[in-house]
């Protein structure tokens, strides 16, 4: 008999945004997900990922039991907890030991609860002595820090979500907010629907769905940004639009800057930024005189070697006009990760310690290990995430931790990554899917429990805090984070200082939550007045919310008292840098990264859902079309993109929202979606002096035109992740290989590699043993003088399988048969045809990319629609699209945009 179905209320576990959703289940499985409506982030609305949460974390992609080898040469298999903890003890007491508490290192989560991030840190730090513990968060948020800290004297964001609302003036910086942060963004279209005469302005280089929005696009040129707000600052102070009563009551610092920015006149910032003086004079103008003005800023300013002079330099501006502490106004940086706040909070980069002090600080050192219980904290200060893996690539670091995160992927230089997990003597890696190129390099693999699965609390961009509930248990042996780290540290406790009582005696995920919390009381962030009891009964909180208050802060310094020795906000003047590659004969091009909409990070979770795939179904180089045409290159073409670090193989298109001289390509592709480390073997480690964040948005980069005219191409469905496994190594000898989940009724793997000649028969043929095309119902053609192989399978009247190798021009028409289910007897005789489209006689199948997401409506049938007469509201009221999210909304207008006729006809 089935179990009743039940909904529980929780989070969503993508961006910082934290979304209140509700997720169906009947206690074994989830069913199902919506929006949460009393939630107050998103009051019911989910983007394209969270609403598709349901669909993903295929248990074929998940860490079901514990894997342990004992050598480097060896495969891992099979072990139980027991001996899997036993054994991690054992290495690192013997690593500290030997070689001290600095030899070992843990990196973190900004998708760890916060629970889980302050049993890392007292792990860390309270037993085994060290700080080196950084999280993934130093990759998105540390400039954000390092900028609200020296500014205003804390990390935290002054604002809310509803100051969206309420701005007459609001300015994104280096955020492609409608694919980051799309529930946010959709606040902001409805209130500029509302309000029209809100200014919006979009500083991108790239013209992105957010700039559609936008009443002015600052397409400056990569990097540029500290230039472009001291010139802003230069207009305002000449126009006389500052708030000279604020900066001489609440300011320090401001003559500084003042003589600073005096050289940034608009026409030396527009030949520096690459815009329009008046751009520039407009901008300021708006800002000047807006009775708000709201900043929204992500990881166009923070992944930057001048990352915190990005931050304060815009913070400057508001510090300049007054707009601060104030409803519509403010600094709001928009967080990457739906925990990194909670990951600040507990004090979880390496220079950080929980409660918002400074691992520098004696006196937060010597409060920290008082309220622990242990002698003394360690002096030595701990390594950021660069630092880190450059000191496990040297040796340094010989026993490595790594939780809920994926360095194979995500950190710049992969090559030396992989080269330094392959050096590292034990690496642990705690995770809730195996299938994470880092995983590749476990000497021990923990199953981690995953989202819906395990309980504790997370803090949004708006300092919110959320109960994360579970719902379903983890499968198998799969524990919570928190579980795991407790019961390794239990374990170590008793190798490293036997007979004393345990500092990890937690019986659950509230007990470590009650005794952090403590640890922000009297503090900036005090959030000491919360409990999973409050926020059950009340709803997510803002903090600070000390004991016995009544209510979270909507925002802060509204009083315009800081948190600085002196009480009032610092104005940072720092001159515009360069960053650290300039374009140049060797590298003519700027490689920007950014997010697909409908993908998250590493794709750890969204990759084993097919669905998420259809908007965009595979890795792509974007180059200008004058830079296509000036290399001779044509849409689909191969090409090689190189770096002073490495180099990928991958298809080029022309993207014109982007200048001439650059180019773009998403972060989300690693090694296993994409043959040679993916994106980031292309990026550079070089970082931030205060913040240590790499400068992942900014590399010198070119193009070169690749011959592999041996194509292939498959396609089979059904049993994505273990196929994906399986097939996967098969592909490491091509030049070319992209593996990808597609399809959605009927989820399927698709494969497209080249080569310079052919491969072995042999690999071809085991190849098409795990295609399922080496027997049973497969029409087969052969021509082996030229290398050309084909096969298709068909059951019950339609394609399930296909391979197509040596030449491959039908498989755009193959695979559109395949989409619609069609294989009839006419259409069978041209199957392994050599033909880009069928015959005359036979209708063409067209596969057009998801547009919307949400109600699976393809590119094809909008434009269809708008070429029968149809607006946008026609669009949605025949076809759905756009109702659900609203993603697909920019891309609607823009084709609806680009056939005017059709739409007055």
């Amino acid at each position: 008999m089935a179990s009743p179905t039940q909904i529980t209320a929780s989070t969503c576990c993508y961006c910082g945004v934290g979304c209140g959703v509700l997720i169906e289940h009947d206690g074994e499985r989830i069913l199902g997900v919506a929006g949460d409506p009393s939630h107050p982030a998103n009051f019911g609305k989910l983007c394209s990922k969270g609403s598709t949460l349901h669909l993903t974390g295929d248990l074929d992609a998940r860490g079901l039991y514990p894997q342990l080898r004992l050598g480097k040469a060896l495969a891992r298999s099979r072990t139980d907890w027991d001996s899997a903890m036993d054994h991690a003890a054992t290495v690192f007491a013997e690593t500290i030991r030997e070689h001290g508490p600095d030899s070992v290192a843990f990196y973190i989560s900004g998708q760890l609860l916060t629970e889980d991030y302050y049993a890392f840190n007292k792990l860390a730090r309270a037993l085994v002595g060290t700080h080196n513990i950084d999280s993934n968060s130093r990759l998105c948020m540390s400039s954000a820090v390092v900028g609200y800290k020296r500014s205003l004297g804390a990390d935290a964001p002054p604002c809310s979500y509803s100051d969206i609302e309420l701005s007459d003036c609001l300015l994104i910086a280096g955020s492609n907010m409608a694919y980051a942060h799309p529930v946010l963004f959709r606040r902001l279209e409805e209130a500029k629907t509302r309000r029209p005469d809100m200014k919006v302005i979009v500083i991108d280089p790239r013209r992105t769905d957010t700039c559609d929005l936008a009443d002015l696009h600052l397409a400056i040129l990569p990097g540029t940004d500290v230039a472009l707000f001291h010139g802003i600052l230069h207009v305002l102070l000449w126009e006389g639009w500052i708030d000279r009563a604020y900066i001489d009551a609440h300011t320090e610092g401001f003559e500084a800057l003042k003589a600073l920015v005096r050289d940034y006149t608009p026409a030396a910032v527009a030949e520096i930024c690459g815009i329009d003086c008046q751009a520039l004079q407009a901008c300021a103008q708006w800002i000047g005189q807006a009775p708000s003005f709201l900043s929204l800023w992500c990881m166009g300013l923070n992944q930057s070697t001048a990352g915190t002079a990005k931050n304060s330099a815009l913070i400057n501006l508001h510090l300049a006009t007054g707009q601060i502490g104030k409803p519509g106004a403010g600094p709001f940086s928009l967080t990457g990760q739906p925990n990194a706040m909670g990951g600040r909070e507990t004090g979880s980069l390496s220079n950080l310690l929980p409660g918002h002090r400074e691992v520098g600080n004696a006196d937060h050192r010597t409060e920290i290990a008082a309220y622990w219980g242990i002698d003394a904290l360690p002096e030595t200060p701990g390594l950021s995430a660069i630092e880190l893996f450059d000191a496990v690539h040297d040796g340094r670091i010989k026993a490595l931790w790594i939780a809920c995160t994926n360095p194979a992927q995500s950190l710049p230089d992969q090559n030396k990554v992989h080269a330094a997990l392959v050096a590292c003597p034990f690496v642990v890696v705690q995770e809730a899917f195996f299938t994470t190129e880092t995983c590749h390099y476990a000497d021990l693999l923990l199953p981690a429990a995953s989202w819906g699965e395990k309980e504790g609390t997370v803090t949004n961009s708006e300092r919110r805090v959320s109960h994360v509930r579970r719902a379903v248990p983890a499968p198998a042996e799969a524990r919570p984070d928190w579980s795991i780290t407790c019961d390794f540290a239990r374990r170590l406790e008793k190798l490293l200082r036997p007979g004393l009582p345990s500092l990890f005696d937690f019986h659950d995920s509230e007990a470590l939550f009650e005794e952090y919390k403590h640890l922000t009381s009297k503090r900036d962030l005090d959030l000491s007045g919360l409990s999973y009891a409050l926020l059950d009964d009340q709803g997510p909180q803002q903090w600070p919310f000390p004991a016995g208050a009544l209510s979270g802060c909507e925002r802060l310094y509204a009083n315009g008292h800081f948190p600085t020795t002196s009480g009032r906000a610092q104005f940072l003047a720092e001159p515009y840098r360069a960053a650290k590659e300039r374009r140049e004969a060797r590298y003519s091009l700027t490689l920007n990264t950014g997010r697909l909409r409908d993908q998250w990070h590493g794709m750890s979770r969204t990759g084993t859902a097919p669905q998420l795939f259809g908007h965009a179904q595979g890795p792509v180089l974007e180059l200008h079309p004058d830079e296509l045409r000036r290399r001779r290159l044509v849409d689909g073409d191969l090409v090689k993109l190189r770096s002073r670090r490495g180099s990928l193989i991958l298809p080029v298109q022309a993207d014109d929202s982007i200048r001439p001289g650059q180019a773009w390509l998403p972060m989300h592709w690693g090694n296993r979606f994409l043959r040679g480390l993916g994106t980031n073997v292309l990026t550079l480690p070089a970082f931030d002096p205060l913040s240590k964040q790499p400068e992942l948005k900014h590399a010198g980069v070119e193009v070169d035109r690749v011959d592999l005219p041996w194509q292939f191409f498959a396609l089979i469905e059904g049993q994505v992740q273990s196929r994906f496994e399986a097939l996967r190594p098969l592909f490491e000898g091509f030049a070319y290989a992209s593996l990808t989940p597609t399809g959605r009724e009927r989820p399927a793997l698709l494969i497209r590699a080249a080569s310079a000649v052919a491969p072995e028969p042999q690999l071809l043929a085991q190849i098409d043993r795990l295609l399922d095309l080496d027997q049973g119902p497969v029409l087969a053609y052969d021509d082996p003088r030229r290398t050309i192989g084909k096969r298709v399978r068909i059951e019950h009247g339609r394609i399930v399988s296909i391979r197509l190798a040596g030449e491959t021009a039908a498989s755009e028409w193959l695979k559109g048969l395949w989409q619609e289910g069609r294989a009839d007897a006419e259409l069978r005789r041209w199957l392994l045809a050599p033909l880009s489209a069928p015959p005359g006689n036979v209708a063409s199948s067209k596969v057009g990319r998801t547009l919307c997401n949400c109600l699976n409506v393809s590119e094809s049938a909008i434009c269809t629609g708008i070429a029968q007469g149809l607006d946008l509201d026609g669009l949605k009221q025949t076809l759905k699209c756009g109702t659900s999210c609203g993603s697909c909304v920019p891309e609607i207008k823009r084709l609806l945009a680009q056939q005017p006729t059709a739409v007055n006809a």
